[in-house]
């Protein structure tokens, strides 16, 4: 599947109008909210827990040299190596080098969003590796050749008979749509690739800089699975993910696993500080921490956008927008969707590449509501809109209509005159009953009607009457 963000308007289009797909996103993103309401209500403390994240990752932020060159001291004291990364080629370029040094030929991956972001999976296979996604609805998007429709939950957009269909056609067995016997069949997959693979690779949910130990937190128990039984394992993380301390840790926790799956705790979560010990019976013989900048420090540069490099990528923000809802993740053509991809990715990719996403929200403030980590999404979203048209992306019919529109608000007399226009517009367009056609505004709504008379005409006439009273 390839996508890009440019045709953010022809994809929501397109899945405004799948009605299946449509019930799909509003059935699972309302059942996820519904667990995250009823788990929060029983934390007292969670607004306390929200301002305390923002402190911390504010911090990190401000002071994000500091925490990574700690990172890097103990990764490197605990006997790992570290590979800094500008962008995705040299992400990916480090990784393919390893596995040439160990010859390895089976490559397995845990849920990762970093590496979906530098497109390490294509890299791997461009270079005669057999990349292997062990979570589940990874597996069942890389199956199906797709990108994440979600950055918890990658598979959001199939119903369990796509599923079925897809393992029937891929995997070669019977046709089923129960859940229990999909899982199974890809679990007996997936465990002979455990078995043979040299070389796992995983994400990073946090790094902790004053031990050096990274953080991985899931529900199936695949990426201890990836990160213990290889002989290598590479761990890729943004630059932003890094924290100051084990101390901090306990805060993220318990609003990630709430804000992001509706638990109370993952199933599992994994900290991993080295590789193998002596005396120790699982483990890889190497371990290797790839820190990634893919234009993240260009985003560190902006004061008014920096703050969404707090992101923990809990998805709870693409539970609750009213857009993401209705168009699904795969609209707005980049691995980042929902509120925060329509921030994240025009920082990465360009505002001119991006520049339909900031608009692709009702700027209702849910998404900032709901964050965690209180970050600032709608006004972002408003910032950016002004670049896209400081940057003039807009249509030029937008920018004269605004040019027109400033114009009339700033004289009087070009306001009556418009008004006196568009009145006249108006009635002689619905004539019959017929309403008035504005390009891009009536081909789904009507245009709102107009007062009989103005509010002008009104209050001279109210100022006649007054003043008739008074003298009689």
């Amino acid at each position: 599947m390839n996508l890009t963000p440019r045709l953010f308007k022809s994809y929501a289009s397109r899945n405004v109008n799948n009605p299946r797909l449509r019930k799909t996103f509003r059935f699972a993103t309302h059942h996820a909210l519904e667990k995250r309401l009823q788990l929060v209500q029983e934390v007292p403390e969670w607004e306390a827990l929200r301002d305390r994240a923002h402190q911390i990752k504010e911090e990190v932020i401000d002071h994000l040299d500091f925490y990574l060159e700690g990172l890097e001291t103990h990764v490197t004291a605990n006997g790992g190596k570290v590979f800094w990364a500008r962008d995705g080629k040299e992400a990916s370029d480090y990784i393919v080098k390893v596995a040439r040094r160990i010859r390895a030929k089976t490559v397995v991956k845990s849920k990762s969003m970093t590496t979906e972001e530098i497109g390490l999976s294509r890299t791997l296979e461009e270079n005669q590796l057999e990349p292997v996604e062990t979570d589940l609805g990874e597996f069942i998007i890389q199956l199906a050749h797709e990108w994440p429709s979600h950055i918890t939950a990658p598979a959001l957009h199939k119903s369990r008979g796509e599923v079925g269909e897809l393992f029937a056609e891929k995997l070669g067995i019977p046709y089923t749509d129960v859940p229990e016997e999909l899982c199974e069949a890809a679990r007996k997959l997936l465990r002979s690739k455990f078995l043979k693979a040299e070389l796992g690779i995983s994400g990073v949910n946090f790094a902790l800089a004053d031990t050096g130990t990274v953080v991985i937190v899931e529900n199936e128990g695949n990426a201890r699975l990836s990160t213990t039984m290889p002989r290598v394992h590479i761990a890729v993380m943004g630059l932003e993910k890094v924290i100051p301390s084990f101390n901090d840790l306990p805060v993220f926790l318990r609003l990630l696993a709430r804000s992001s799956t509706g638990q109370k705790q993952t199933s599992y979560v994994s900290l991993i500080s080295a590789s193998r010990q002596p005396g120790e019976l699982d483990g890889p013989e190497e371990f290797h921490l790839v820190i990634l900048d893919n234009g993240r420090t260009e985003i560190l540069k902006d004061p008014r956008m920096r703050e969404a490099l707090f992101c923990i990528r809990c998805g709870a923000c693409l539970n609750t927008c009213p857009i993401y809802q209705r168009v699904g993740g795969h609209a707005y053509g980049s691995v980042y969707s929902g509120p925060i991809g329509a921030v994240i990715t025009p920082l990465l990719q360009g505002v001119e590449v991006a520049k339909d996403l900031p608009y692709g929200s009702s700027l209702c403030g849910s998404c900032s509501g709901i964050c965690p980590v209180k970050i600032d999404i709608h006004h972002m979203l408003l910032w950016l809109r002004q670049q896209v048209v400081a940057g003039r992306h807009t249509p030029w019919q937008e920018r004269l209509a605004m040019k027109l529109f400033l114009a009339g608000m700033s004289d009087s007399a070009l306001y009556r005159l418009g008004s006196g226009a568009l009145r006249l517009a108006v009635r002689l367009g619905g004539a019959q009953g017929r309403p008035l056609k504005v390009p891009g505004w009536t081909q789904t709504r009507d245009f709102p009607p107009l007062a009989e008379r103005s509010f002008k005409t009104l209050w001279k006439e109210l100022e006649k009457t007054e003043a008739g009273r008074a003298h009689p």
